[in-house]
């Protein structure tokens, strides 16, 4: 039924849309889609800072001249409540704990996530179905369905609008390529060859042969290695089970790590790196490989440059394991996602400036910036006057990237496709994370189980607490890495039987089962 409806809607959408170009009234209300009438649109907004220095560092975000522009261009008054990007699930946890909740909030794919802490489901939200198909046409014929269903519960009711994403293999693996040059070594492939260049990088005197980060997020390339990542189930037996439940490949990336950290490849303290540290070593020249989304890099690559001059990035496949496989965590089509909030004054607007987000105005904006100050047009060529230092890449990228709420979050092909370097990363998606990235069974709505016990599950990136309390106290060398059969045995006796039933009784059933998109 839900498919039923979405289809029903989408079609409507895009005849309603062929409609209006066959008349130049039409191409005129297209043109001006989204932007609200009469007085300015006021409403209060919550998103994550994206770990963007610009924003994060800005005295006042709703004076920063973006914004300013982004209310000219939309007839609108923005109240943004930015959000620290290291801080911004236990921020939502509070925001709902006081109900001091914006008119909209973003936050990341599907509606039981457990940053919305099932607010949802007590009617917080408004669904979205009648207000899209009024005000936001353009919004339903441009994202993908498969998004809209990450967003519409049971019953057919629309609660989020989302940031989608065409190409699951987002994240990647960097090294610097200078100094892998220097080390006389080709590129890495298996887990040992990894093991051996970070040797090599570690004789450079480089600081951070692998760059780790706490809870392994964005430094998991060995768990994707062994095919081991937390959110994902498999097929053991008869029965449905977390990929962590694979014993063997499991104590093998904990071994991984432990002699990364008992040979200094890795930080001994990589579980008090946070994002920001993450990222400043990285550009600050003392990293070798590391994990990141791919569409970061030219920006990273030219901020590099201005502490390193010599130095230079470059994506390569990720460490290969048993299977001759390998990659990152194959990300879902939806990315982030916008709720409005019931007691809104002017839903109608909300949704009219998120239409807006996906007009051809929006995308020559957000892309390009301003004519004249950032961009020229002469003969129908667009002249783009790319940032050439780290300070105005990184206001580049807070444009780009934080502030336009809702695109395609693949890449963007507009300033990519200008340049060399450009073209070379799109190509990279097409050959190098087109053949890598790991996958599995996943379940939504959200196992109920896990939805009890928050703590058997798996939350964003991590592991369970319950298990990843322990595999970093093997990785420390606290416990022995042969005693994670026990560490299962602590899981299911806390509920993960629960779970292990309920998943393969839905599984049995094609209950809310999503199936591996895998691609190797």
């Amino acid at each position: 039924m839900r498919k039923k409806w979405l289809l029903s809607i989408i079609s409507a959408s895009l005849l309603a849309a062929t409609a209006a170009g066959c008349s130049q009234a039409g191409k005129q209300e297209t043109a001006t889609a989204g932007k609200p009438e009469g007085g300015k649109a006021a409403f209060s907004i919550s998103f994550r800072s994206g770990n963007i220095s610009y924003a994060e560092n800005h005295p006042n975000i709703n004076e920063e001249k973006w914004v300013k522009k982004l209310e000219e261009l939309t007839n609108t008054d923005l109240d943004i409540r930015l959000m620290s990007h290291k801080e911004f699930d236990q921020k939502m946890i509070q925001m709902f704990a006081i109900h001091d909740i914006p008119d909209v909030v973003q936050a990341s794919s599907g509606l039981t996530n457990p940053q919305l802490a099932g607010s949802v489901q007590a009617g917080v939200f408004l669904p979205l179905n009648d207000l899209l198909e009024k005000h936001g046409k353009n919004l339903l014929k441009k994202i993908p369905k498969e998004a809209w269903e990450k967003e519409t519960d049971a019953k057919g009711n629309i609660y989020a609008i989302p940031e989608w994403l065409s190409n699951p293999s987002r994240r990647a693996t960097w090294i610097r390529t200078d100094l892998l040059e220097k080390t006389g070594l080709p590129e890495p492939k298996t887990v040992d060859d990894y093991l051996n260049v970070m040797r090599a990088f570690k004789k450079l005197g480089v600081e951070n042969p692998y760059m780790g980060r706490e809870d392994f997020v964005y430094a998991d390339a060995f768990f994707g290695a062994y095919d081991v990542f937390g959110n994902f189930f498999m097929k053991q037996g008869d029965q449905i089970v977390p990929k962590f439940f694979n014993v063997e490949n499991m104590q093998k990336a904990i071994q991984t790590y432990k002699t990364m950290v008992d040979e200094g490849l890795m930080n001994k303290e990589f579980e008090t790196i946070n994002p920001t540290k993450f990222k400043n070593d990285i550009l600050a020249g003392k990293a070798g490989i590391w994990n990141m989304n791919a569409n970061l890099l030219i920006q990273w690559d030219q901020q590099l440059r201005e502490n390193v001059a010599t130095g230079k990035m470059k994506l390569i496949s990720s460490p290969t394991g048993p299977d001759g496989k390998g990659g990152l965590r194959l990300v879902g089509n939806v990315t982030r996602a916008y709720l409005i909030n019931k007691s809104a004054k002017d839903p109608a607007a909300i949704i009219k400036f998120f239409d807006w987000m996906v007009s051809d105005e929006a995308e020559k904006f957000f892309t390009f910036g301003i004519k004249g100050e950032n961009y020229t047009e002469e003969n129908g060529k667009l002249n783009y006057k790319a940032p050439t230092n780290a300070k105005d890449v990184d206001e580049e990228t807070y444009r780009q990237i934080l502030l336009w709420l809702v695109q395609d979050t693949t890449y963007n092909k507009g300033t990519l496709s200008l340049t060399p370097e450009g073209q070379g990363l799109m190509k990279l998606y097409d050959t190098v994370l087109a053949k890598e990235g790991r996958d599995g069974i996943q379940f939504d709505p959200q196992l109920k189980g896990y939805l009890k016990n928050p703590d058997l599950a798996p939350t964003g990136d991590k592991l369970p607490p319950v298990i990843l309390t322990h595999v970093l106290k093997m990785v420390y060398g606290k416990e022995p890495i042969s005693d994670y059969p026990k560490v299962l045995e602590e899981w299911k006796q806390k509920g993960g039987n629960d779970v292990i039933k309920e998943a393969t009784e839905r599984f049995n059933k094609n209950d809310g089962v999503n199936l591996s998109r895998t691609k190797n």
